[in-house]
């Protein structure tokens, strides 16, 4: 719900476009799933197919996904993959940029995107309620993790309960991290983290975000090839949803190769893409598995 609150849609609203990059980023969480219990199967790694759906989720950088589906498939892994995901959501600045380089040329780097359209507080407000209603449809078991995020925007953006907005925004997010960390920590005990399976935990996480971030800018790439409107594919690794984080790091990877070509706005709507995938990822593994 805090996320929530403090998340705009409007740049996904203005270029519907980038939802595909949000998508294709989710690549890396599926590939791993399938990596896990391939190794499972192979035992080399003591992983069964619900300990890698937890696992590949740590592919979406996002942590309460990551704690949600894991609490509901492999408890026992709980503090292993909350490390892993918030880890690698705080490594974003180290490890998205080097694939953001191999995967695109100085000319694609340097492509300027179109302004992007103003959005209404109609069209802000109507997203969240048909986003959850969708959801609730056709993904049950998602709707807990979303309904919570679209209600927070909601709070934000119907501007007439600007008080609990703010708190879900300050006091509340920053309460519920303090014991969330607090409650994550307690389930870390040495026999149980200084593992075979942890270390798997972390290099398979590591692999899922790095199979994400190239995902994104592949598809951006594919993107260009077939839409008029061009398209920079750096945006393309905001697709995993560490929001803010990962639109910061496109718009400076794209300042670096043209000093004048602000991307962070055309970026977030990716990222925001990317917290919608994810979830929508984490309702398919628990739809199936749960």
């Amino acid at each position: 719900m805090g996320v929530g609150a403090m998340t705009d849609f409007g740049p996904l609203l203005a270029n519907p476009k980038t939802l595909l990059l949000g998508a294709a980023a989710q690549v890396g969480i599926f590939a791993t799933v399938l990596g896990a219990a391939a190794l499972g199967a192979a035992g080399i790694l003591d992983f069964d197919i619900r300990d890698a759906a937890a696992i590949g989720i740590i592919g979406g950088a996002d942590g309460p996904t990551a704690i949600f589906v894991t609490s509901k498939l492999s408890p026992e892994l709980l503090g292993a993959i909350a490390v892993a995901a918030y880890s690698y959501m705080a490594l974003v600045p180290i490890i998205q940029p080097p694939i953001m380089r191999a995967l695109t040329t100085a000319e694609e780097r340097c492509i300027r995107m179109e302004q992007l359209r103003p959005v209404s507080r109609l069209e802000r407000i109507v997203f969240p309620l048909v986003l959850l209603l969708l959801v609730a449809m056709f993904l049950p078991a998602a709707a807990p993790l979303l309904g919570m995020f679209c209600f927070g925007n909601l709070m934000k953006e119907c501007g007439v309960v600007a008080r609990l907005s703010d708190t879900t925004q300050n006091a509340l997010i920053n309460t519920v991290t303090i014991f969330l960390g607090l409650g994550v920590g307690s389930k870390i005990s040495a026999d149980k983290f200084l593992n075979p399976e942890t270390l798997g935990i972390l290099a398979l996480g590591m692999v899922a975000f790095c199979i994400g971030t190239a995902s994104g800018v592949l598809m951006a790439k594919l993107m260009n090839r077939v839409t008029r409107t061009p398209i920079n594919p750096l945006i393309g690794s905001a697709g995993v949803s560490a929001v803010p984080m990962a639109a910061r790091v496109s718009n400076k990877v794209g300042l670096e190769a043209d000093p004048g070509n602000y991307l962070l706005m055309h970026a977030m709507g990716p990222n925001v893409a990317g917290v919608i995938g994810s979830a929508v990822a984490a309702g398919v593994m628990l739809s199936l598995l749960g």
